[in-house]
């Protein structure tokens, strides 16, 4: 038996704080599926197969097909930013897509306004934000949040809404007593406590409003006790965190492949440059470390010292991100790995990844708003750890180190749609068909 998953009737909202270079070139993207000028490539819920039963059935639906997700044309866009940019001008400015693709769906783009932005220069050091609430208490930025959420609803007819958070990152924030509890944590937004980041807050509200939330930055944001809290209460999913794109999604496919074949790494080095918005961001110290966090622990659970030390005890891992604006959003990563085969022989893999951020980013946003979505209308809530395909720090329940090989992890979100539409899951044992071979003879 499957779940009972409500229909996808009627409109998505689908809210993002941050309208920079990411959302910009997802929601032109959109709309530029929806006019049948481009493909919904990289997107899994667009474009991806699943299997269903055995091999010898032949049965691969499209994801779409398979499942209930809502249909692109029936998406509504919405969101925040610290500019007044309407979304054809923020993603002009951006220059991620073309200007032919862009002056294509232009009048859909220029009706999509920002809202104002709660905004912390403490949290951001390198953006200078002129679009801003006026107010300044925690408190009543939460609740100006809550009412733009639920304008935005009523004015746009929407049936249902998630918000995917697509700013850029925050400086680093470790786990204190006020993020251990609800409690805790709406006590400190009635005292104005500055340890409580912008991202936070839109979290907040959106828990609070029975909204989904995906957090695609390294941002502590939803991933705090007090906000898995309130989630689990409200019966709300919640994903995070950090989009997995460039360097990382290549660590994720490579690393895997070295672990499965017991081979040896002693080092990992992985140099960065980027010019966009987050790359600026990223320039400054306090920011970086956030981010850095994040790329680290990739690798860490993948390669495990404790299960395998003969093989990854000596492993030296070192990221860098550097910020070199000429390259605009085409990220290029350079990775040196030195690994050792039989009998300790040193070898080496270089990866050199030109790669253009937002353009991986794009489809990510995508698939976890309408995943979230569809976890929503099946009654699932709290953290939703099938979607760490898409994520750099997969949220885990606590106690739980997350998944970081993407095959398992895919294993995981495939496994998670069969099991909530009835289907038998898939063990990759195969042991079954030759049995039957044996049977037959």
């Amino acid at each position: 038996m499957g779940y009972s998953i409500q229909p996808a009737d009627g409109k998505l909202g689908i809210l993002i704080p941050g309208l920079g270079a990411v959302a910009t070139t997802f929601i032109a993207g959109v709309a530029a599926i929806n006019k049948g000028i481009s493909k919904p490539v990289g997107s899994l819920t667009q474009m991806g197969n699943i299997r269903l039963g055995k091999r010898t059935e032949n049965r691969y639906p499209l994801i779409k097909d398979f499942v209930p997700l809502t249909n692109l044309k029936d998406i509504v866009f919405g969101g925040w930013d610290v500019y007044e940019d309407n979304v054809f001008e923020a993603a002009s400015n951006a220059k991620v897509l073309e200007p032919m693709l862009l002056h294509a769906v232009k009048e859909e783009l220029e009706t999509i306004k920002p809202m104002k932005a709660v905004f912390d220069k403490n949290f951001i050091k390198n953006l200078d934000g002129t679009h801003i609430k006026e107010q300044t208490h925690r408190r009543e930025l939460a609740n100006a949040v809550l009412e733009d959420i639920a304008q935005f609803k009523e004015t746009n007819n929407c049936d249902r809404l998630v918000m995917v958070w697509c700013g850029s990152t925050e400086k680093y924030i470790e786990h204190c007593e006020i993020f251990e509890s609800i409690d805790a944590f709406e006590n400190a937004l009635d005292a104005d406590d500055r340890r409580i980041s912008p991202s936070m807050i839109y979290a907040y509200a959106a828990i609070k409003s029975r909204v989904p939330f995906a957090n695609g930055a390294p941002n502590l944001t939803v991933d705090i006790p007090a906000l898995v809290e309130l989630a689990q209460q409200l019966e709300v999913p919640i994903a995070g965190k950090d989009f997995k794109t460039g360097q990382t999604l290549m660590k994720t496919i490579v690393a895997p492949g070295l672990a499965a074949r017991a081979l040896g790494v002693k080092g990992w080095f992985s140099s960065n440059i980027l010019g966009n918005r987050d790359g600026l961001v990223l320039d400054d110290p306090e920011n970086f470390k956030t981010k850095e966090v994040s790329k680290l622990s990739v690798l860490e659970e993948i390669l495990n010292a404790d299960i395998n030390p003969e093989l990854y005890q000596e492993l030296y891992h070192k990221v860098r991100i550097n910020y070199y604006p000429p390259h605009g959003d085409n990220k290029e990563s350079w990775d040196n790995i030195d690994i050792f085969g039989w009998l300790g022989y040193p070898m080496q893999i270089k990866i050199n990844f030109l790669c253009r951020d937002s353009i991986l980013a794009a489809p990510i946003v995508l698939d976890l708003a309408l995943f979230l979505d569809l976890a929503h209308r099946a009654g699932m809530s709290g953290i939703q750890e099938w979607l760490s395909f898409y994520l750099k720090s997969p949220q885990t329940a606590p106690g739980l180190k997350p998944e970081h090989d993407i095959f398992k992890q895919l294993i995981k979100l495939q496994n998670t749609l069969r099991h909530i539409m009835g289907e038998d899951l898939i063990t990759h044992l195969g042991l079954d068909y030759y049995q039957e071979l044996v049977d037959n003879l």
